[in-house]
């Protein structure tokens, strides 16, 4: 979540009153993430978050995302539901960008994550790839292995600045294009489960959101880029105990087949060449004076290589 798009309080009056949910008591911008412009509105009715999709989010992506919502929600995955304007539509306009209003998830995302933690997000996804199994609506990966070598093109000649050693880069892509899996078990996946996209409360799991990259790939791929996410600690030594309990919590939903198993190593290599790539992408891009937080690419590069050395899924603390 961030905040690129101001809106003045006229337009937000203007735009609530679709809804059916009562004057605008109070309105407040989230700083935290990276992509589209996000708000906490209060009206009389209760809390809800207003999302502005910015340039990187194509309008033509908007129904499977909000769709999708809306299925998981059926179906029991604790997730923000789209909230329907009186001519039953979800997506609107507000400051020449598409908008929606959704429902607002109660609890806290982790600052300090726990190993329960990770047994809850493992137990989670597991829950949302099953749930999401009946999802009709298909949307492909765009930042999956075929998109990672345009995206580094896209940011090569500002990159030197915060990554010297570009050639490391461009071998991995080599070799992740080179090995990449074909034939893995694919559905929908959230494919940005990071801890501040995930709410705890007492100490149970409650809510799941930021679902603007979901899109159809491995579902092992997921759960690679929740490795990535949820197991290595903020010196950026990897902890075999997290992930353990992050892999056992999704194996007791969902087992996982021998060939996903044994593809780990590689996809969380490639969800850590992912997240590093678009966080260089941001950071040499994002406009100044934007309210945004940063995120530094070398961690990704530092992740990366843990996972080069990984000599196989024992190393996750995951029994074959």
């Amino acid at each position: 979540m961030a905040v690129y798009t101001e809106v003045s309080d006229e337009e937000l009056a203007a735009f609530i009153t679709d809804f059916d949910i009562g004057p605008v008591v109070s309105c407040k911008g989230i700083a935290e993430g990276v992509e589209n412009s996000n708000y906490l509105v209060h009206t009389a009715a209760g809390r809800y978050i207003l999302t502005l999709y910015e340039k990187r989010v194509a309008p033509s992506d908007l129904p499977f995302f909000l769709g999708l919502m809306e299925h998981l929600a059926k179906h029991g995955f604790p997730c923000p539901v789209p909230i329907r304007a009186r001519d039953g539509d979800s997506l609107r306009m507000l400051c020449g960008r598409p908008a929606a209003l959704i429902s607002f998830l109660e609890g806290m995302w982790p600052r300090r994550i726990q190993p329960w933690h990770c047994t809850e997000v493992g137990a989670a996804l597991a829950r949302m790839h099953e749930a999401g199994a009946g999802f009709a609506m298909v949307r492909p990966n765009d930042l999956s292995v075929e998109g990672w070598r345009r995206l580094f093109e896209a940011c090569r000649a500002d990159a030197g600045s915060v990554l010297p050693d570009l050639a490391e880069i461009e071998t991995e892509l080599e070799r992740l294009e080179a090995e990449w899996p074909r034939d893995l078990p694919s559905g929908v996946i959230h494919a940005d489960m990071f801890p501040d996209n995930v709410f705890f409360l007492n100490e149970r799991l409650s809510g799941v959101i930021d679902f603007y990259f979901a899109c159809t790939d491995f579902t092992a791929y997921d759960l690679a880029i929740c490795l990535n996410a949820w197991c290595f600690e903020p010196d950026g030594a990897f902890n075999t105990t997290k992930a353990r309990l992050l892999l056992s919590g999704y194996r007791r939903v969902r087992p996982l087949l021998a060939a996903e198993t044994a593809a780990l190593p590689l996809l969380a290599r490639g969800s850590a060449l992912r997240f590093l790539l678009t966080r260089l992408y941001d950071w040499v891009n994002t406009p100044a004076g934007a309210l945004v937080k940063r995120k530094d690419p070398k961690e990704y590069l530092q992740k990366l290589r843990f996972h080069q050395g990984v000599r196989g899924p024992g190393d996750y603390g995951l029994e074959t």
